[in-house]
């Protein structure tokens, strides 16, 4: 049985940026590969090193990205070594076969979530009216499945986003803090149903994981072993679980050494 990776993409494997965290001297600085472009700018960046055991890694296990972006998000992302033949977009609502929409799935998603959460038109509304305008600099809508914020997080009120998590718990959703973005995502809109659904197809065995946010950790605890850098949401809680390995690097040089934990365990 082949072992399946999946991954999540922004501040695990890829890095804008902001959020490379290179302390070091500039001449010691590792070398970056683009892999994403977005309005002619490059916006997201792995090592090389990274990029090589990536490349790799397809050869070894069955590769799947996994991401709360949307499918038009995804597809600026240019990764190195072979396009996955599965991709998960959307925190779990899109899977991408060959990168087609599987529309199966996507009905069976929506008609779970319209039986079980409140409608995402309740949500925005609270967002709209709740989020002060002196922080929030974007609302946004998400392949119509979840919504989030983009704000100025120094100003964000220290209570506001538990305020929030416990509004949405009473209505089956959940919410997310990463970086400048605040994520109100349907509680069933899992990343984990969706890695289980290709491991399925796939006759996977082994599943490998990893991801830094809230969002990520069902994903970590669905798989046989996974692993979390030291920075972003789960590390801030200091989140742990007997399976997962959290990792002492941060920024960049945290992708890089996930992408080689992944390529030693599936060998």
């Amino acid at each position: 049985m082949p072992v399946l990776v999946a991954s999540d993409l922004d501040r695990t494997l890829i890095y804008s940026a902001a959020a490379l965290a290179l302390t070091g001297p500039d001449a010691e600085a590792p070398r970056l590969l683009c892999v994403e472009v977005y309005e002619g700018r490059p916006l997201s960046f792995m090592t090389e090193t990274a990029a090589g055991l990536l490349t790799r890694l397809a050869d070894a296990a069955v590769f799947v990205p996994v991401t709360t972006r949307t499918r038009e998000q995804y597809r600026r992302i240019s990764l190195p070594g072979p396009p996955p033949g599965y991709a998960i977009c959307a925190n779990g609502g899109h899977l991408l076969v060959d990168g087609e929409t599987d529309t199966d799935w996507h009905a069976r998603v929506t008609a779970r979530l319209a039986d079980e959460c409140a409608p995402l038109e309740e949500v925005r509304e609270h967002l709209l009216r709740a989020a002060d305008p002196v922080w929030v600099r974007k609302h946004r809508q998400a392949e119509d499945l979840f919504a989030y914020l983009v704000v100025e997080r120094e100003l964000l009120p220290g209570s506001w986003v538990e305020d929030l998590a416990g509004w949405a718990g009473e209505r089956n959703w959940t919410v997310s803090l990463q970086g400048r973005k605040i994520y109100a995502v349907p509680r069933p809109l899992t990343k984990s149903a969706a890695v289980r659904e290709v491991a399925r197809r796939t006759g996977a065995g082994p599943v490998l994981a990893a991801g830094d946010s809230l969002l990520d950790a069902d994903l970590l605890l669905a798989a046989d072993r996974g692993w979390r850098p030291g920075h972003g949401e789960l590390a801030d809680s200091t989140w742990s679980a007997p399976a997962v390995t959290a990792l002492p690097e941060r920024g960049v040089l945290a992708g890089e050494r996930i992408a080689a934990e992944f390529l030693a365990a599936a060998t």
